[in-house]
């Protein structure tokens, strides 16, 4: 059993002006308040099975939470890395249908999980949360869009490059030799995110290292050229 801690308001909540919730009325957020669970996660913890029904949303707080499907060779291609303010599991809620993809907790995470009956009655009430929350939908299929047009037509290096620069703008953290990524992922995780074998990413990130692209500091990576990153994964082109 997970632990279950006490919660600040919706309110009160710093993470809310990162998340969708961030303009709900203050009717809706005392909803939200009332209803939710707050639930201490451990890293390596399951937060939901692919194939299983959702019963609510889950709002990161704070900590990592990568989302992937499990191919049938037993591999996992992860989806997205969802960190604090971004909420989980509510297109397969929406569209009722069971979970597409599983979640599992990548560094210890804070989250709070609103009942099914509670999210639904907010995005009815609530014109702003709904226009929002249409919008997100778009974006994550237009992410999706991209995630195949990348995977049919950037090599690995690309990728990898690519995905580099994305961990960066998302968790990198200024330092005197460079950026430092500032999240500990598994060579299989960056495997997981880039579509390709671990023994690839592992050459391929020793060649960046080479090329002084990046340096290690222990299990974190530091980025010492965005440009010729963003070059190599053709990103401006």
């Amino acid at each position: 059993m997970k632990p279950q801690t006490k919660s600040s308001p919706c309110e009160l909540c710093v993470s809310r002006k990162f998340s969708l919730f961030s303009d709900l009325k203050e009717q809706q957020l005392c909803q939200l308040s009332e209803s939710k669970n707050h639930i201490t996660h451990k890293k390596g913890q399951i937060l939901y099975y692919e194939g299983t029904k959702p019963l609510g949303v889950f709002c990161v707080s704070d900590g990592v939470v990568k989302v992937f499907k499990t191919a049938s060779n037993g591999k996992e291609q992860i989806t997205r890395l969802a960190k604090k303010g971004d909420f989980l599991g509510y297109t397969s809620l929406l569209g009722e249908e069971t979970y597409t993809n599983s979640a599992t907790i990548v560094e210890d995470a804070n989250i709070c999980f609103v009942p099914k009956d509670t999210f639904l009655k907010v995005l009815a009430e609530d014109t702003g949360f709904h226009r929002k929350i249409t919008k997100a939908l778009c974006n994550d299929l237009g992410m999706m869009e991209n995630q195949l047009t990348d995977a049919t037509q950037k090599s690995i290096r690309e990728r990898l490059a690519f995905t580099l620069l994305m961990l960066s703008e998302s968790y990198g953290v200024d330092g005197t030799e460079g950026e430092k990524i500032d999240i500990v992922l598994t060579r299989e995780e960056i495997a997981g995110l880039v579509g390709t074998a671990t023994e690839t990413v592992i050459r391929l990130l020793s060649e960046f290292k080479k090329d002084k692209l990046i340096t290690f500091q222990g299990k974190k990576i530091i980025v010492n050229d965005k440009k010729a990153l963003a070059r190599l994964s053709d990103f401006y082109g």
